[in-house]
């Protein structure tokens, strides 16, 4: 246990010692998760410039126009005449949106001819083109059933019954888990923890052969005992504690600071938190134990991590992906790690709920952490031969 200890101090000594450690697992991740918070402070996406092309100039058109200049996502900045300025606006990214209001409109709607009333989006900016067909949408349907509720009032007819035939039939809409669509409670987490598997992934790669580059390796031979296991399983605990002190930082600094966060699933996030940095330090380990090449390991790590966020299923569902795309997100601990985060920590469900995530995770450290035993066994092993031949030739 004394020599073990020792191994596992002297891990957090080179941690806040060297550079290529205190950086990627202190500095850089504070940094990271700031600015990651701080890009979408706005929450949402308000006033998106928009355009009115009316050709109908009735009381329905200005109606509805009132009614959209009431939405905080839209800002009418723009009134035009015609589809080449539309076109026009959009290429210089002053508006990102524009409806148009056909001629006679109030007269066919009284006569009860269709209409219809034509909506512009810049389809380059996909969620913002889909939040501003969501708000028209809206206003049109109200709109609609406006202009029919007062046309059948007026011959007489109820309020109820009225209301009953101008909109048969009402949805009710509840958006559950992120009412708001709130950029920052939704992406700035997600965000933070892909960037958590990349610093544990990066730094634990430099555990073991970074020892050859400082010319220390001997040292910790001796330390351990030329055991693999007693090497790895010390510094995996280091670097363990390092990402519970970056867990704090999040749950204690950042989310407080930007409001974000759901308190009450705080220990759950801890739980998957801890499994994905056990399985990201095994992965680490592995390809440190594998590639004694600083440069060629370090390379192989960012190729791995790199993609896990477009992978992952965040902003794409996976389902949607080609097989061979979805294989390569089942290789990579984020995946299992995002589903769980999404039910235990959006949601706050129970921790059974995301027990197949779980189960993945495990398997990472399963698979990772014995096969990286064997190839640094197999280093120490060469590198003691080696040096006993030097010694024999002198």
């Amino acid at each position: 246990m004394n020599r073990f200890n020792h191994i596992v101090i002297r891990e957090w000594k080179r941690i806040l010692s060297l550079k290529e450690f205190y950086l990627v697992m202190l500095v850089i991740p504070a940094l990271l998760f700031s600015f990651y918070a701080l890009i979408y402070q706005n929450k949402e996406a308000k006033h998106l410039p928009f355009a009115i092309w009316d050709d109908d100039q009735s009381t329905i058109s200005r109606q509805l126009i009132f009614l959209l200049e009431q939405r905080d996502a839209l800002h009418i900045t723009k009134r035009i005449s015609n589809v080449a300025e539309v076109e026009k606006l959009m290429q210089e990214g002053q508006i990102l949106g524009a409806i148009h209001f056909p001629q006679n409109m109030q007269n066919d709607i009284y006569s009860r001819h269709p209409v219809e009333v034509t909506l512009y989006t810049n389809g380059a900016y996909l969620v913002p083109a889909k939040m501003i067909y969501k708000v028209v949408g809206e206003v049109i349907i109200t709109g609609s059933s406006g202009v029919v509720l007062s046309k059948l009032e007026k011959t007489g007819m109820g309020a109820e019954q009225a209301m009953a035939l101008a909109n048969p039939v009402r949805l009710e809409s509840y958006q559950l888990y992120n009412a708001d669509y709130n950029y920052q409670e939704y992406l700035v987490p997600g965000l933070i923890t892909v960037a958590m598997q990349m610093v544990m992934i990066m730094s634990s790669m430099l555990a073991l052969n970074f020892e050859w580059k400082t010319g220390t390796m001997q040292e910790l031979y001796a330390l351990s005992n030329g055991s693999a296991i007693m090497v790895i399983t010390a510094k995996t605990i280091a670097h363990l504690v390092v990402s519970w002190v970056n867990f704090l930082l999040i749950v204690l600094i950042v989310f407080p600071i930007f409001d974000l966060g759901v308190p009450a699933a705080t220990f759950k996030f801890f739980i998957i938190h801890t499994l994905l940095s056990v399985a990201c330090i095994g992965i680490g380990m592995f390809i440190s134990a594998l590639l004694k090449d600083i440069m060629l390991a370090g390379d192989t790590a960012l190729f791995y991590t790199s993609p896990a966020f477009v992978f992952s299923g965040f902003t794409f569902p996976r389902w949607a992906m080609p097989w061979y795309d979805q294989y390569y997100a089942t290789i990579m601990p984020y995946t299992p790690f995002l589903d769980a985060f999404f039910k235990v920590y959006y949601m706050n469900l129970p921790l059974h709920y995301a027990q197949a995530d779980i189960n993945k995770l495990l398997l990472f450290c399963a698979v990772m952490f014995p096969t990286a035993f064997f190839l640094f066994q197999r280093q120490f092993n060469t590198s003691t031969d080696e040096k006993a031949i030097r010694a024999d030739h002198l």
